[in-house]
């Protein structure tokens, strides 16, 4: 019985030691790269389903101001019979797609089937484009 258990003892570690050296050798490639992606080419995206469920944009409109900022205007209208909590935030990205600023989420309530505009101003003049992102607050 003894010796049952220092064989238990000697054996684990043992077998620790064979299972963890074995390594895998080289890089890999990233795999579904173009999978859930949306935030690269979108202007609106919705990041939970109750965003999805609940709100909707019906325009978009941005501008160029006199110091070369990018101003967006985004209408956000709820979609729903009921109030609702959302949060809203902008980010500006360059002409490659590299983002150059990501703006603090801002809270909106919005009434039953009512609309609101939320303006964002990028703070230098290299942003080139954009991505709204709405969520449910929480």
């Amino acid at each position: 019985m003894k010796n049952t258990g220092y064989y238990l003892a000697l054996l684990i570690p043992a077998l620790a030691l064979l299972t963890g050296c074995q390594t895998d050798h080289g890089a890999y490639a990233p795999q579904n790269t173009q999978v859930k992606n949306l935030e690269d080419s979108a202007r609106f995206v919705l990041l939970d389903k109750g965003a999805q469920r609940s709100v909707t944009s019906p325009g978009i409109q941005d501008t160029r101001l006199p110091d070369g900022r990018l101003q967006v205007q985004v209408n956000l209208r709820n979609r729903e019979n009921r109030r609702i909590q959302i949060q809203v935030n902008c980010v500006f990205k360059d002409a490659m797609g590299f983002v150059v600023e990501d703006t603090p989420f801002q809270t909106v309530f919005l009434d039953e089937n009512a609309q609101e505009g939320v303006t964002f101003v990028s703070a230098n003049n290299k942003a080139q484009r954009y991505t709204i992102r709405v969520r449910q607050a929480r």
